[in-house]
């Protein structure tokens, strides 16, 4: 089992969202997130531009069997880039169990 942790921009989640669940992938966690890039954001308050290193992603995390690894990757890399600086990164860990809490069940027939 991998985990899939990606930063993408908040703008893309509805079409990486939709990515995924094409793929099969219909579990995963995200949280909105502020983090510092090389991007910078700025902003415009009464004609005064603001700059700022604050950027706001959203930060995904999906923990699949080996199997779906490089199809989950495949979609978040498609759906999610603009081309732009600031699309984000993906990071991949070995995840060495899983458990389902309500059975006990172990290993990869959890995340069914």
């Amino acid at each position: 089992m991998k985990k899939v942790e990606a930063i993408i921009r908040k703008s893309k989640f509805s079409v990486v969202k939709k990515a995924l669940q094409q793929v099969g992938v219909n579990f995963f966690s995200y949280w909105d997130v502020t983090g510092i890039g090389n991007e910078k954001e700025g902003h415009v308050y009464r004609g005064v531009s603001y700059s700022t290193s604050d950027i706001q992603r959203r930060f995904l995390s999906i923990v699949v069997n080996d199997n779906f690894l490089e199809p989950t990757i495949k979609a978040i890399l498609e759906s999610g880039s603009t081309g732009e600086l600031g699309d984000g990164k993906i990071f991949v860990f070995d995840i060495q169990e899983a458990y389902r809490i309500r059975t006990g069940e172990s290993g990869g027939n959890t995340l069914n």
